[in-house]
């Protein structure tokens, strides 16, 4: 004999099929409603965004430590095969540093002479915090990092970003304890740039590869590898006459640049306050002379400066 169906089914299916039906509906107009919201309010946007990186950075600060521990131990393993190689590399570059050295001695005992006759005002201190790189970002902007430094410590939107080597790119948006930079080889990013030694300015665009490009230059110049590339400081953002990189290929009228950051050993980040009408330009690193280039670049014109020869003593 069959038995009666329970009454509770009579009431579910209907449910079902009505949830069925206007779920996909449901969930278009809320995608819908979520461009419109993220067009009319970007700040609004932004800034919840920045609330929600602030919550997440004491967990990605902890998640980090193990994976730079392994980064640092795959180095080092790295390391120990390349040891000699390196050992020649590094003699090399002491030869360059000692060169380098003397010369810089020479030009700041010139420089300072030369002040003191002008009676040049000494520029105001520039004022920077010290970051440390907890997570790379996501999104829209692909090469981003997040470091552990916000608001608290004065870190703004459009601060630049340097580190040891050179520029690493500009502060895309900030929080109370934590910040996102936008890298030099990020799609978004647009520098302007110049070559150092002629001053012809230019674009340095990102394409989300290891090599941006350096476009907008002027009809008939001539660009080859080696020549180095600095901030131009058009455009008040990023202050003149930062090392960038150098041009690694000029290939089918596409001119492709080296940065001086190796960002995927980057670990600490010098944000600095820059003011366009006081005119400091912060030094990537302490001032002892001219960037040098990486290990494995060569000079630019392929020639070591000669340290000025000094006067016979009397009586030689």
């Amino acid at each position: 004999m069959r038995q009666p169906q329970p009454r509770f089914n009579s009431f579910a299916a209907p449910m079902k099929v009505l949830v069925q039906r206007f779920a996909f509906v449901a969930l278009l107009l809320l995608s819908v409603g979520l461009i419109i919201l993220g067009k009319v309010d970007s700040v609004l946007i932004e800034r919840g965004r920045a609330v929600m990186v602030d919550l997440m950075a004491p967990v990605l600060e902890l998640s980090s430590r193990p994976l730079g521990s392994l980064k640092k131990g795959i180095a080092a393993i790295d390391g120990w095969f390349n040891l000699y190689e390196e050992n020649l590399a590094l003699r090399e570059e002491n030869e360059r540093l000692r060169a380098w050295a003397s010369t810089a001695r020479r030009l700041a005992i010139e420089n300072a002479t030369y002040r003191d006759l002008l009676h040049v005002r000494a520029e105001p201190g520039v004022r920077f915090v010290t970051a440390r790189i907890i997570a790379e970002g996501g999104g829209p902007f692909v090469r981003t990092v997040v470091v552990d430094t916000g608001t608290d410590r004065g870190v703004q939107a459009g601060q630049v970003g340097l580190s040891g080597s050179g520029v690493v790119g500009r502060v895309l948006a900030a929080g109370t304890e934590s910040a996102r930079l936008l890298l030099l080889t990020d799609l978004n990013s647009r520098v302007p740039v110049a070559l150092e030694t002629s001053g012809v300015r230019g674009v340095l665009e990102g394409d989300n590869s290891s090599l941006p490009r350096l476009s907008y230059l002027p009809g008939g110049i001539k660009v080859h590898p080696g020549d180095r590339v600095v901030t131009s400081g058009i455009g008040g953002m990023f202050p003149p006459g930062l090392p960038v990189g150098a041009v690694e290929s000029v290939a089918n009228g596409v001119v492709r640049i080296r940065p001086w950051v190796r960002f995927e050993t980057l670990d600490f980040v010098k944000i600095v306050e820059y003011d366009a009408g006081i005119g400091t330009v912060p030094d990537p690193e302490p001032p002892t002379g001219p960037p040098l280039p990486s290990l494995n670049a060569a000079p630019a014109s392929g020639a070591v400066p000669t340290p000025e020869a000094k006067p016979p003593a009397a009586g030689q």
